[in-house]
């Protein structure tokens, strides 16, 4: 399973992630209390290994504006977390990632006018757009058309319910942000517990290799 830790604002939590087998990071580039600039991102970047990929999230944003942090901070995928149009999302030379807020099951119908790489499927947000730190119900996605290995779950995740979210859901990547923080903050040990939890099939199958 791989793993997207959202929400990245300093050099500790990056490394953190990275070293606790982090997939790709996420730094939010829309008003949100994690929000960060391009320098800090850039900065980031260049300090994590290559194989962990960058996303950028962005609402609402000017094609002019994604192109210029994109190409600036060396982001791997763009992420989409506000009312783009189909037509845009196409636009951008970069993979895409269009995230939706699931809250019943007509909202998942507007998943099949994009065409992106990844979908991403949410909790709707409170103050900001993106998740509320509570799981919607994966229920809903029972019967999704969109194939497993494009789907994203985000929402409410945390080390002790990823392990049902993949075993029900059977997305391809776990995206969590809050679920890894401590009174607003990112938490080493929170990080490396979601990562343990969400990577603990790989383990056992590693472990599977060595038994003869």
């Amino acid at each position: 399973m791989k793993v997207k830790i959202c929400g990245i604002m300093s050099e500790e939590a990056a490394l953190a992630a990275s070293e606790a087998g982090a997939d790709l990071l996420g730094f939010v580039f829309a008003e949100s209390k994690r929000k960060v600039t391009t320098e800090q991102a850039a900065y980031i970047i260049q300090q994590v290994p290559q194989h962990v990929k960058s996303v950028g999230v962005f609402v609402n944003e000017s094609y002019e504006n994604i192109i210029h942090i994109a190409e600036t901070a060396k982001l791997d995928y763009i992420q989409l977390h506000g009312d783009e149009p189909p037509e845009f999302c196409k636009s951008l030379p970069y993979p895409v990632i269009k995230a939706f807020s699931i809250k019943e099951q007509d909202d998942l119908n507007q998943l099949a006018e994009y065409e992106c790489d990844f979908y991403l499927l949410d909790s709707p947000g409170v103050k900001y757009r993106g998740g509320s730190g509570i799981p919607f119900d994966w229920s809903l996605l029972e019967h999704l058309d969109i194939p497993r290995e494009k789907i994203i779950l985000a929402g409410g995740l945390d080390h002790e319910n990823v392990k049902k979210a993949m075993t029900t859901v059977k997305p391809a990547i776990v995206d969590v942000s809050s679920g890894v923080e401590t009174n607003g903050v990112k938490d080493v040990r929170k990080i490396q517990e979601f990562l343990a939890a969400a990577k603990i099939e790989e383990r056992e199958d590693i472990g599977s290799l060595h038994i003869t």
